[in-house]
C-alpha cells in the first residue's frame, strides 16, 4: 500500500479556507469533515486537513504560528504544465490569495506560489523531466 501523507494547516475561518480552496478547484472528503475540521483532496495520497485554530491547538503544546508574520512550512505541489501553475496562482488572487514573488523559470523547471487567507505559502511546480540536466 502506498503512504499517505496529511498536512495539517490551522486556519482561522474554516468555511472561508474551504471556499478559497473550492474556488482552485479542490474537494474535500466529507467523511472527514465536521464544524472543526475537513480533508482537503490534493491526490489519492495526499490530503490536507485544514483545522480550526481552537481544534489544531489541541494537537500540539507548542503556539501557532502566525504564517502571515513567519515562515515554518512551504508546501509544494507538482503541475502537469506552466499552464496549470500559472492558473493555480490566478485562481489564488481571484479567491483572495496572494502572489508570494515572481515567477521562476529554471528552463527545466517553472514555479510560481501563493498565500492563502491565513498566510501560508503554496509553491505551484511543473518539471520538464526530459530537460532536467544530467549530472555527468
Amino acid at each position: 500500500m502506498a503512504k499517505q501523507i496529511f498536512v495539517n494547516i490551522p486556519v482561522k475561518d474554516l468555511n472561508v479556507a474551504i471556499k478559497f480552496y473550492t474556488h482552485l478547484g479542490f474537494t474535500f472528503n466529507q467523511q472527514f469533515t465536521d464544524e472543526n475540521a475537513t480533508c482537503m483532496i490534493v491526490s489519492e495520497n495526499i490530503m490536507v486537513m485544514l483545522l480550526r485554530e481552537e481544534f489544531f491547538q489541541k494537537f500540539t503544546p507548542k503556539p501557532i504560528s502566525n504564517a502571515k508574520e513567519s515562515t515554518e512550512v512551504l508546501i509544494c505541489i507538482s503541475a502537469e504544465s506552466r499552464e496549470e501553475v500559472d492558473q493555480y496562482v490566478r485562481l489564488a488572487i481571484e479567491a483572495g490569495g496572494k502572489a508570494l514573488m515572481p515567477a521562476q523559470d529554471h528552463g527545466f523547471m517553472y514555479g510560481h506560489g501563493f498565500e492563502d487567507l491565513d498566510g501560508h505559502m503554496w509553491e505551484i511546480s511543473y518539471m520538464d523531466m526530459s530537460a532536467v540536466p544530467q549530472n555527468s
